[in-house]
């Protein structure tokens, strides 16, 4: 997903760059839009666009265009105001969290936004079934709001990661009369604050926004509309785009957006992201896989991978090969200690388990072209050394619901990354996370994970991220592969595109010159 011409030293520079971008000549207008309307193919499909239960990164993309948050991340991933009216004032020893809020701002049904509204979503978000949100709120006791304008919440304990996750999707507001309207069918027609309000969703296909008329900074916003289509192809999506029937397209293959900045007719947006690549194997005790109950296996499986011929094979050499979750941005992050790449190893590893071979493995891998390259390259390396690997491929919504019931062997699978490393750790390597897949239980890093949560000690944040991951790693119940850098392909008549390292193209600003 990276164009050769990136320098290699570009991994830590860009994460301090925004980038603004101008996208493609040669389009007419797109069947269905008006001429002021972009339209983006993305190559996964949101799964539900209410803020409480949405669990995928493609819905975090669309939220940017029709559901801001109370904070958001700049382009050096510090966390800023959105519908917050300023950081937030802790008192009580970080047990107490006071967030003032911007006046005169409506949701796209013209409805107020004051605390009463923010109390209304965060308490749906904390007690609402199935809520995909109640545990990175978990911190919070209660939600008062203390004046007209000014929430506030009552900790269980102080809570380093909290803000973060106000500036993400539990950050995000919802219209209370909508809300009131439509209860748990919200995310058929949400409304929340946003450039853009929801017009229509083509399940499959495409969904569509239009400009808000209620929107408090809409003098900024140029465009009509907004279309996302789907196209889980990235040549497929490059066409489109060289054609004229897409403004933009995200998520690019390397290769494709290599052409495409060879060629020089459209522009090539890239971000050095916080998301990662890993594998999760389950290990639950009523998993039967020879993995699963043999951590000589797995220490096997893990050393038939030379991450750098992957990252080369598949991706031209511009990701960032890696052995844990915490990005090269984050400056609580300690360079972990990775498992060398040695077939010699993990053959005698295989001979001593006992285990007749090959021994099998299915790796379970979400759909598209990119992926399937990188399974079978995965493939090829640990049947090397003496696994069959069988590739199963699966949307994703249904892969990331078989992850979670425990009913897979291995998945490979993207996290898109959080600003704070409780985001890329916990609930995803503590013992009954959502987000768990492996189904590892460890005491000793739910402790370290819980402590970190609750210091402000950056020093001593960073010291215990490290030892959880390196518990992982002994474990390796989840392999870590590479940090991401990501494209999105843009044409020459689309400018204003903001996209920060978090991963996700802005598009408040842009605009199309034809």
């Amino acid at each position: 997903m990276r164009p050769r011409t990136l320098a290699a030293g570009a991994v830590a520079a860009a994460a301090a760059l925004l980038l603004t971008a101008c996208s493609t000549p040669g389009g007419g207008a797109v069947a269905g839009a008006g001429s002021d309307t972009l339209v983006v193919s993305t190559p996964t499909e949101p799964d539900s666009l209410d803020p409480t239960f949405a669990d995928t990164f493609a819905a975090r993309m669309v939220f940017t265009s029709f559901c801001e948050k109370l904070y958001d991340v700049d382009s050096h991933l510090k966390i800023v105001p959105q519908l917050a009216a300023g950081m937030p004032k802790m008192s009580d020893g970080g047990r107490t969290m006071d967030i003032p809020l911007r006046k005169g701002i409506r949701f796209n049904d013209g409805t107020p936004l004051n605390a009463a509204a923010v109390r209304t979503t965060l308490v749906r978000d904390l007690t609402m079934k199935a809520s995909a949100r109640a545990g990175e709120l978990n911190a919070v006791s209660r939600v008062e709001v203390k004046d007209p304008y000014t929430v506030r919440l009552v900790l269980k304990h102080p809570s380093a990661p909290l803000l973060s996750q106000l500036a993400d999707r539990s950050g995000l507001v919802m219209s209370p009369t909508a809300l009131k309207k439509l209860g748990a069918k919200f995310g058929t027609a949400p409304v929340c604050v946003g450039p853009f309000s929801f017009k229509s969703r083509v399940s499959g296909n495409e969904i569509s926004f239009a400009k808000s008329p209620y929107y408090y900074d809409r003098a900024k916003v140029r465009l009509r509309g907004i279309v996302y289509r789907f196209i889980n192809n990235s040549s497929v999506a490059t066409a489109n785009l060289e054609s004229g029937d897409v403004q933009a397209a995200e998520h690019l293959d390397a290769s494709d957006a290599l052409n495409l900045e060879n060629e020089g007719r459209e522009k090539v947006l890239h971000s050095d992201t916080i998301a990662y690549q890993s594998i999760s194997i389950n290990v639950r005790k009523n998993a039967k896989t020879a993995l699963s109950h043999s951590s000589d296996l797995r220490k096997a499986f893990e050393m038939s991978i030379n991450r750098k011929a992957l990252n080369q094979a598949v991706w031209n050499g511009q990701m960032v090969p890696d052995c844990g979750p915490l990005p090269v941005q984050s400056p609580l992050r300690t360079a972990p200690h990775c498992t060398p790449f040695d077939p010699g190893a993990a053959r005698a590893l295989v001979r001593k388990s006992g285990v007749k071979t090959p021994v099998p493995v299915q790796l379970m891998v979400p759909t598209g072209a990119a992926s399937q390259r990188e399974a079978q390259v995965i493939q090829s390396m640990a049947e090397d050394v003496g696994f069959k690997v069988n590739v199963r491929p699966i949307d994703l919504v249904s892969g990331l619901d078989l992850a979670r019931k425990g009913q897979f062997d291995t998945f490979l699978e993207g996290w898109s990354g959080r600003v704070d490393p409780d985001g890329d750790t916990n609930d995803i390597i503590t013992t009954g996370g959502s987000n768990n897949f492996s189904g590892a239980a460890d005491k000793t890093v739910d402790r370290l994970i819980a402590q970190a949560a609750q210091t402000n000690d950056s020093r001593k944040r960073a010291e215990l991220y490290a030892a959880a991951v390196r518990r992982v790693g002994q474990n390796r119940s989840l392999l870590y592969l590479y940090h991401d850098r990501w494209f999105v392909g843009t044409s020459d008549e689309l400018h204003g595109v903001v996209y920060p390292p978090d991963g996700i193209p802005r598009f408040k600003t842009a605009y199309l010159s034809r």
